[in-house]
């Protein structure tokens, strides 16, 4: 029996899980994050019948549910429902060219966080501040994204943050310290190292995946300048898709002159071939016809 790849993200998040609320009670409940898996899911399961015909492979809804029960807080059950389908839709309705625009668990996370601020909140300190925990969630996820063949887009997030953190402290007058500590949290690490490397919703060439990595920790400074309070969530909806929707014009750009050139050999080399086809037949003449002008008849 073989090993399926795709199982490894599940399996590391699901440690992840089981360790911190085994330690520190992070999850408002069971009921919570089963309401949130199951409802991507089911979710997942039904808008892959409806809309493609086949039933796809679930780890990828079953992070998104791991997600949502992890990166919210709320004193009531529908957020996690409501985060869940919401995560899978957009795989299906907000796409181009077969392609989703956005990592699902942020568009739900992000219109859950637009919508009802007043019934929902991202994780925070929930988890202590002990030492321990955080080097757990960077070692796991550390192996996750090595695997992926992610590490360079983690690591380009993680360098950019304690660059423009610098930055801030600069324009605000802070503590750099102070600027820094938001990573060290449990949200902006899920966030760096699952989050931002969805191979799905990040751009093909490394270099521009790392290009695309520093705009969202440049869009996350201004917004934290800005005193936004979800900066992390918001930068990656907003830069995310126009960097995917830039790499699909960019492609079907530079394609273009190909798929023309190819076009006009394949009609140049069809002209030539009917061409070749047509060869004039001979036409024999009757013996007893008249003679052509300025020839003499034959003798009979």
């Amino acid at each position: 029996m073989s090993y399926d790849k795709r199982l490894a993200a599940p399996l590391l998040i699901s440690l992840i899980l089981i360790g911190a609320h085994w330690s520190y009670g992070i999850l408002r409940g069971y009921d919570a994050i089963l309401l949130a898996v199951l409802s991507c899911i089911a979710a997942e399961l039904v808008l892959s019948r409806l809309l493609l015909g086949q039933r796809r492979h679930l780890a990828s809804a079953y992070i998104s549910g791991i997600s949502v029960a992890i990166l919210i807080r709320s004193p009531m059950l529908w957020p996690y429902a409501v985060g869940g389908v919401l995560s899978i839709m957009s795989k299906y309705i907000l796409c181009v060219k077969g392609r989703h625009l956005w990592n699902p668990s942020n568009f739900g996370i992000c219109v859950l966080l637009f919508l009802g601020p007043f019934a929902v909140a991202p994780l925070s300190v929930q988890w202590g501040n002990d030492l321990w925990p955080m080097l757990v969630i960077w070692a796991v996820g550390a192996i996750a994204v090595w695997r992926a063949g992610r590490a360079h887009i983690t690591a380009a997030y993680v360098a950019s943050f304690f660059l423009l953190a610098f930055v801030r402290s600069l324009i605000t007058g802070g503590s750099f310290v102070t600027e820094i500590a938001p990573i060290t949290g449990p949200m902006y690490q899920l966030f760096a190292l699952f989050m931002i490397t969805d191979p799905k919703t990040t751009v093909a060439s490394k270099w521009g995946a790392v290009a695309v990595v520093f705009l969202i920790a440049f869009v996350e400074m201004l917004l934290r300048l800005a005193e936004v309070i979800y900066a992390p969530f918001y930068a990656l909806f907003l830069v995310g898709p126009a960097a995917l929707l830039l790499e699909m014009w960019w492609t079907s750009r530079a394609r273009a002159p190909q798929a023309r050139s190819a076009e006009i050999s394949g009609a140049a080399e069809g002209s030539g071939a009917s061409r070749r086809s047509v060869r004039p037949r001979s036409v024999g003449r009757h013996p007893h016809a008249a003679p052509l002008p300025g020839r003499a008849p034959r003798p009979g």
